[in-house]
């Protein structure tokens, strides 16, 4: 089998080319050539950008690729784009989306009026009315719906978490603040209980090898995420346990946390999904824990710190206010 990857030389991809090329697949890379992710040399590599898939169309069809992986299809244009060109010249198109596309992420942040959504959530469940919070330049909706209802093309999407690991920042907040030396770290209470589906990255690669190289996948959507959705509390801890933070995490109602630690959030939302079709169709197993995970993301982010604009939310004076007002 041969597959075409759409981007893959960042964070997931490069994990995704890697799997494939494990299990025997043939692997041809589409991406700009501004970043060499560090990948065996058997990997075929065609220079482009993104936005004119067209302009390769004859290239596309010497290949003539058994299924497509587009990594970076992020609007309907995106899309549409895809299932044009490679009508005709390939078996299945494979597109990561978002668990954001459900209803319940629109509760959590209140731009969808209503109760919370019960969860965990099936790939059933309610989906969004209103655009993602980034507008029209990211919505997997879209681009689930260009791939799903194509007359022709069989497409599959897999509705990914929150993904952590080396290249991604999202422990980050915690890190910084373990880093620092800070010996107490201050959570709101509600936020404490809430939890999240979230997904080593290795873990939702795999995924994606899965769904792309199964025919079972056809016409399918499936949530893929870690089996355990941890609730804030236990993410922070599990950072501090990859960091080696001794320091304790504090639980305060919202109305005693200093003003930079407040969120327009409705963390009565939980957002955890199911994952439970791509387990029992296709075999899906994590692969590796999230403490491994984590572990690795921390020793990224060390090595790699982020340029820092908002520095307020570290507002370190206002958080040891709170602190000696409670140690006495």
């Amino acid at each position: 089998m041969h597959i075409l990857v759409i981007g893959g030389t960042l964070f997931t991809g490069p994990h995704v080319v890697r799997g494939l090329l494990e299990q025997g697949y043939r692997v041809t890379l589409f991406h700009r050539g501004q970043t060499h992710a560090n990948l065996p040399p058997q990997v075929t590599r065609i220079f482009g950008d993104r936005t004119n898939l067209a302009t390769h169309l004859s290239a596309f069809i010497r290949l003539a690729p058994d299924v497509v992986i587009d990594m970076i299809a992020l609007t309907r244009q995106d899309a549409q784009g895809l299932m044009h060109v490679f009508n005709g010249i390939t078996g299945r198109v494979v597109v990561p989306s978002s668990i954001d596309v459900y209803r319940a992420f629109g509760r959590l942040h209140r731009t969808e009026p209503g109760l919370p959504d019960p969860v965990p959530l099936l790939e059933d469940a309610p989906l969004r009315e209103q655009l993602s919070l980034h507008g029209e330049e990211y919505e997997k909706r879209w681009v689930e719906d260009e791939v799903l209802s194509h007359p022709v093309l069989p497409g599959t999407v897999v509705r990914l978490p929150a993904v952590y690991g080396a290249g991604d920042y999202r422990p980050w907040d915690y890190l910084k603040r373990m880093d620092d030396g800070r010996p107490y770290i201050l959570l709101d209470e509600r936020k404490a209980r809430w939890r999240f589906s979230r997904g080593n990255v290795k873990n939702v690669a795999h995924a994606l090898v899965l769904a792309a190289t199964n025919e079972r996948a056809k016409h399918s959507i499936y949530n893929v995420a870690d089996e355990h959705a941890p609730t804030q509390y236990e993410w922070a801890q599990l950072i501090g346990q990859a960091a080696g933070w001794s320091g304790q995490i504090i639980t305060l109602p919202p109305e005693q946390l200093p003003q930079h630690l407040h969120e327009h959030i409705d963390w009565q939302q939980d957002w955890v999904v199911d994952t439970g079709r791509i387990r029992q169709e296709l075999g899906y197993t994590d692969i590796e824990s999230p403490l491994d995970g984590v572990r690795a993301a921390v020793t990224w982010q060390r090595a790699n710190p982020p340029d820092l604009s908002d520095t307020a939310r570290f507002n370190y004076g206002a958080e040891d206010e709170i602190i000696n007002r409670l140690t006495g």
